[in-house]
């Protein structure tokens, strides 16, 4: 049984079966380059994944909803009214969708009533793959489209980034809202933050496969150092203001970093913001190398960032690191870095075809070595974003 009628099958015992059931699907993430640049003004390249959250889900005539979560069965039924939600966050995946509907209140979307709905997921928590976007962009466009609501894609996207930077207090930036909500099958997205302009870029990989390795160290960005990373960058810029006249770190080249920098009092705020700059100038060098089919100047890249992600911006971890490093060692890899938040989660390799399972026994075995634990892989397929499907 597929997880769609595992869904319907689950919707129907608990909910009953009558009315108009619709499915929907909203997808991870992994971002190719461009990593803690979104939230300073910078570019990313995300994708969006074959993997992410599914959902069924009936209106109601009154303005409760009734969640129920396949992958987390020990919460139960989830009740609640959509008025006079308030901002919490209790450590339920509910309380991410609950945010989506307060952020479409507070952002003058009136969502007209409530809705029954049965989840489940086959993308890992805590992957750095964007579970908590994923059921953002689900609940989005379960409101959007049961209730006919007059809002974009794009509004969609910002309405997640809104309501987990505000309902449930974790200071993240648009990027992962923005690829579930946003993806395009079999293309990545050329994103520049400060202004929302994109550009859907083919991956055309003839004789590679984008490969994806869960450390299996499960990260929780709302009560990691995340926050204090941005607070560290928004310091740092407050002390380039002072000197020059700049909107974001993402404004500025190598060069200008390099001439203001000094005007940084903290030398932990130095690295952060050197990390963003640096970071954002990497992006955008990577999609020109990837339209130019340069993937080996595009592999180089992808290690540069690890390492910055590890030395400037403190985000890594052991487990991560290894990953990295072994797989830079590996022939047939092309480049590997840490993706997503950090602080676990996982990799992300270009590897040619031909080189992919010696690139999975390898990294298999060295890790269980050095760390005692087993890593998961998974083959990349750019999907489309979030969406009815049924």
């Amino acid at each position: 049984m597929g997880i769609v009628e595992e869904l319907k099958k689950e919707f129907t015992e608990r909910f009953g079966g009558e009315g108009d059931i619709r499915v929907y699907f909203a997808p991870g993430r992994v971002n190719l380059i461009g990593e803690h640049t979104d939230y300073n003004g910078g570019h990313v390249f995300p994708c969006a994944l074959s993997m992410g959250n599914y959902a069924v889900a009936r209106k109601r005539d009154d303005e409760t909803v009734r969640w129920y979560s396949m992958t987390y069965p020990e919460n139960g039924v989830f009740e609640s009214s959509i008025r006079g939600l308030e901002p919490n966050d209790n450590g339920l995946c509910f309380d991410y969708q609950l945010g989506v509907i307060w952020a479409l209140e507070k952002n003058g979307h009136k969502v007209p009533g409530g809705f029954d709905m049965v989840m489940k997921a086959d993308l890992p928590a805590g992957s750095g793959l964007s579970a908590s976007a994923s059921i953002e962009e689900l609940a989005a466009v379960i409101c959007r489209d049961l209730y006919d609501m007059d809002i974009s894609m794009v509004d969609c996207a910002l309405m997640g980034q809104y309501s987990e930077n505000e309902y449930n207090g974790m200071n993240c930036g648009i990027m992962d809202q923005f690829a579930s909500a946003m993806g395009k099958k079999d293309h990545a997205i050329f994103l520049d933050t400060a202004t929302l302009k994109y550009e859907y870029v083919p991956l055309n990989l003839k004789n590679e496969k984008i490969v994806i390795t869960n450390s299996k160290v499960k990260h929780s960005l709302a009560g990691s150092a995340y926050n204090d990373r941005r607070r560290d960058c928004e310091n740092a810029l407050k002390d380039i203001q002072s000197v020059r006249d700049v909107k974001t770190l993402g404004d500025l080249s190598e060069e200008e970093f390099e001439a203001v920098k000094d005007a940084i009092k903290d030398p932990v705020c130095v690295r952060r913001a050197r990390h963003a700059v640096y970071e954002n100038q990497r992006a955008i060098k990577a999609v020109d190398d990837l339209k130019k089919d340069d993937l080996k100047s595009f592999g180089e890249l992808m290690k540069q960032s690890h390492i910055s992600l590890r030395d400037d911006y403190e985000v890594s971890c052991p487990e991560l690191d290894i990953l990295s490093e072994e797989a830079w060692k590996i022939d047939g890899v092309i480049g590997s870095r840490m993706t997503g938040g950090g602080f676990g989660g996982c990799t992300v390799s270009i590897v040619k075809e031909d080189s992919v399972e010696n690139f999975k026994e390898t990294i298999s075995k060295v890790y269980k070595e050095k760390t005692g634990m087993d890593c998961e892989f998974y083959i990349a397929d750019a999907a489309d974003g979030a969406g009815r499907i049924e």
